[in-house]
């Protein structure tokens, strides 16, 4: 007579639970970098393509201004170009609306140099350069509205090109980067999992049998 269902689950799980106690205390180490580095390539081989184009401009202090405000105002200037008026003047020519391309640009300074970096992100590699190329010129076109109050004003140092090569995904980098947030997710569960200590004791554990009888049914390891 064949053992029923219920019986023949709870003796999967405890074969199981008896495996996993024979491992060794690091074992979710290795298995979260393997389950890690999978992932990253997963992501890195189904994720979209994405481009990106930087266009310049730099802050140039006109004849009566101390050279040094150039440096200030180009901070200031890299900070707009987020801003809400600059990309509603940007949207036409970006291709984008608003809300969308705010997400899509990004800008960058320098603390030693009065240049602006404007970078326009895409799965498109033309609309990426596009993105640059209206941002930067609506943030120009701004500061020369207020050039005559400020004695700065901005102007293109470079015109964004259209990327041959997309930036991400990388393969290599996602399966490292995947690989790392394993190692690191394994390194927190060894630290916070409880060490096994003592001596394993064998005991028995009365169960029915198929005749209707009561036997060991298997040997457990129990830990103090």
């Amino acid at each position: 007579m064949t053992d029923s269902p219920e019986q023949q689950r709870h003796v999967v799980v405890r074969r199981l639970r008896t495996a996993i106690a024979r491992l060794p205390h690091w074992w979710p180490l290795p298995v979260s970098v393997l389950i890690g580095t999978a992932s990253g390539l997963s992501y890195s081989a189904l994720a979209a393509d994405r481009y990106e184009a930087t266009s310049y401009a730099m802050a140039v202090a006109e004849a009566e201004t101390d050279p040094s405000a150039a440096l200030g105002y180009a901070q200031s200037y890299g900070r707009l170009t987020t801003s809400d008026a600059t990309l509603s003047y940007a949207q036409g020519a970006a291709g984008e609306p608003m809300r969308e391309l705010r997400s899509h640009v990004r800008s960058e300074t320098s603390p030693d140099s009065p240049m602006i970096a404007v970078t326009g992100t895409s799965e498109d590699r033309h609309k990426a350069a596009d993105i640059a190329n209206a941002v930067i010129e609506a943030v120009i076109v701004s500061s020369g509205h207020v050039s005559k109050d400020t004695g700065v004003k901005l102007i293109k140092f470079t015109h964004a090109m259209t990327p041959d090569q997309p930036v991400s995904p990388s393969v290599p980098l996602g399966a490292a980067v995947g690989a790392a947030a394993g190692g690191l997710l394994g390194g927190l569960v060894l630290l916070v999992r409880p060490r096994r200590a003592g001596r394993p004791v064998s005991a028995q554990v009365p169960g029915p049998t198929a005749g209707g009888g009561t036997v060991a049914q298997e040997d457990r390891e129990l830990v103090r």
